[in-house]
């Protein structure tokens, strides 16, 4: 292990001396064992000694040997029983995730996460500032009445789509999304644990209160305009500081694909840029073929929509194609060629894809390389003569021979190929993948998304995501037992191979949520929470009532980043109920504050939305700190003004 910084260091004994002055105050041993693996905690994730995965399972290791050999300590039970250990790995929480991550998958595999991403694409274009929103937004709303971490999986394969698409950096995207799902669960009483367990909680509580302090039950909609505004701060916070507080590049591998324009420019010199073009009516094109558009505009057109039929790859596309009024054209050429092409033809150029969102993504298309080996039939034929475009899906914009580049207007598909041509083609990725078994070719362009879709097996995606959501939303199925069902369901149609099941699975995710629920059980049942609780509060005396509301609400920020949202919820309501009867509040309103601060859980990466994004990512602690430092501020600001305005 590396030598560690000297700013680590320091961090190192400015936690350890934090941790003998609370060893000194607290009431009993459990505790203070307690305190001092939470800053160990806490340090080891702020300064990414080891990965955070490493840190959390450590943690866990860490509690199993004290609890074991506590006894010798004076402990009077163990901190964490050896039962409980592991029981998080087999936990609601963890189950779930990974059948939610296998769900995504499955619906990813059908091609409907790939339409989706397209959709949003459409409204709202390729830039960061309205990408943003209509990803967080949507995500936002499904989680108000499913369980957050069960939105952000599943849209975990859009983002990735999206990303892939515009170029934007998965880190610059998921986090938007992962804190807005977090978010949207405060929209309705239903989108998160803590407030589906609140109003049994009230009921509990009025059991012990009096007449006169007995608390009405909250309505589902009871907290929409509070939810909506915490959506909304945050979908702002990142549109106006994302630039600020998001890592700029992530440390997500980009595949070189996504990039192939720069590599043969590098190359070849070309200079191609992908463009969409209406032929309106009018335009001396109408009646013409994709031939005369070619031979003239010295343009390569590589898509064709007219209607709803959309032609593009193999048996698709070829040079016979008639354009009508309305047709949509997927053109690749220089664009100097382009704009004049345009202003000849009196075409209207569209300044993104829009037909061709999907089609023409780098996700699923783009420039490659194939070589003519010795002993290929295509030899002493020309492109033209086999019809290259329709037979294989290869639409042809360089032939590279003896050292010199020759490009589309240069006459390339009339010339008879030889034995050691390079071919420049765009293609799609599946035409691509079946050019390679081809012995014509020698395909030399291996850095592509080798993807089997799927779309066959729609309709069994769909109706096995719709039995989880079903038994979500109608039934009282357990949440991990009700996403298994569509999980297993997915496999067992053929959605999805074990294998590949397996591998839709995030294991660092999992390993880091699964590890740090031990340390939420020490917290709780050595009386940690409480006397943190009693402290915080015995020292807020007299102060006014709304000092006391957003002193429950910091305790419950707090709980939840180092325990179970529900724990903290189930620990700090009663105590809320209390104080708040003892300063003539309303209990009720406590209480709910308390259900919603625990979702404000932002600044380290132990809730399970932010545990599910950070391996996808590639996030460090620090970049959940940076930007959840502000947004759980923010949070705590809003929460405060408007309950107290609505409520």
């Amino acid at each position: 292990m590396p030598a560690l910084p000297v700013k680590t260091l320091i961090a190192a004994v400015v936690f350890g001396a934090i941790g003998v002055a609370v060893a000194s105050v607290v009431p009993s041993r459990e505790i203070a064992v307690v305190m001092a693996i939470l800053l160990l905690t806490v340090f080891l994730f702020a300064f990414e000694v080891v990965g955070v995965d490493v840190a959390a399972v450590s943690i866990m290791v860490l509690l199993g040997l004290i609890s074991q050999f506590g006894g010798l300590a004076g402990f009077e039970k163990p901190l964490v029983p050896s039962s409980e250990l592991f029981r998080g790995f087999s936990s609601n929480a963890v189950i779930s995730i990974i059948a939610v991550m296998i769900i995504g998958a499955g619906l990813d595999k059908t091609g409907l996460m790939g339409r989706l991403a397209g959709t949003i694409l459409k409204v709202a274009g390729r830039t960061e500032a309205r990408v943003i929103p209509a990803i967080s937004g949507t995500v936002g709303f499904i989680s108000s009445f499913m369980q957050n971490v069960g939105a952000a999986a599943l849209f975990l394969p859009v983002v990735s789509r999206i990303s892939a698409r515009t170029g934007l950096p998965m880190s610059r995207l998921l986090m938007p999304m992962g804190f807005c799902a977090i978010l949207g669960g405060t929209i309705t009483m239903v989108g998160s644990s803590p407030l589906i367990l609140l109003n049994d909680l009230i009921l509990t509580s009025n059991k012990a209160l009096p007449a006169e302090h007995q608390m009405q039950t909250w309505a589902l909609f009871t907290v929409t305009p509070i939810g909506l505004a915490l959506l909304s701060t945050g979908i702002a916070y990142f549109v106006i500081a994302g630039r600020f507080v998001l890592p700029g590049g992530g440390h997500e591998t980009i595949t070189q694909a996504t990039n192939t324009m720069e590599y043969f420019q590098r190359l070849y010199g070309l200079d191609y840029g992908l463009f969409e073009v209406v032929v309106p009516a009018g335009s001396p094109l109408v009646d013409k073929t994709l031939d005369d558009v070619e031979r003239t505009g010295r343009l390569r057109v590589i898509a064709a929509q007219t209607g709803e039929e959309t032609r593009v790859g193999p048996g698709g596309l070829d040079r016979t194609v008639a354009i009508g009024a309305g047709t949509v054209l997927g053109i690749l050429g220089a664009p100097e060629r382009l704009h004049a092409f345009v202003d000849a033809n009196g075409l209207e150029l569209r300044d993104d894809l829009l037909a061709f969102t999907d089609s023409l993504s780098a996700a699923k298309a783009g420039l490659a390389e194939v070589v003519v080996p010795p002993g290929s039939e295509l030899i002493g034929k020309s492109a033209r003569d086999v019809w290259l475009r329709k037979t294989y899906g290869l639409a042809m914009v360089a032939l590279h021979r003896a050292g010199q580049t020759l490009r589309e207007g240069d006459g390339i598909r009339d010339i008879p190929l030889q034995a050691g041509d390079a071919l420049v083609v765009h293609t799609s990725w599946d035409g691509l993948a079946r050019v390679a078994k081809d012995r014509n070719f020698v395909v030399l362009t291996t850095e592509y998304p080798h993807e089997e879709l799927r779309p066959q097996k729609v309709r069994a995606a769909l109706a096995f995501f719709l039995v989880a959501l079903g038994l979500i939303l109608f039934t009282d199925t357990r949440l991990s037992i009700a996403l298994m069902a569509g999980a297993i369901g997915m496999i067992l149609s053929g959605v999805l191979k074990i294998e590949e099941a397996y591998q839709a699975v995030s294991w660092k995710s999992v390993f880091l949520l699964a590890s740090l629920i031990p340390l939420g059980l020490a917290v709780e049942t050595s009386g940690t929470a409480a006397w943190i609780a009693q402290q915080t509060l015995s020292m807020l005396g007299g102060t006014p009532t709304w000092v006391l509301q957003l002193a429950i609400a910091v305790l419950a920020t707090f709980f939840t980043l180092v325990m179970s949202n529900v724990g903290a919820t189930v620990l700090l309501v009663p105590l809320a109920v209390n104080i708040a009867i003892g300063a003539g509040a309303n209990p009720a309103v406590f209480a709910l504050t308390v259900a919603l601060a625990t979702s404000n859980s932002f600044f380290l990466p132990t809730h399970q939305v932010n545990a599910l994004i950070m391996g996808p990512a590639g996030y460090r602690v620090a970049d959940f700190m940076r930007a959840g430092g502000v947004m759980t501020l923010l949070f705590l600001v809003v929460l405060m003004v408007m309950i107290n305005i609505v409520l």
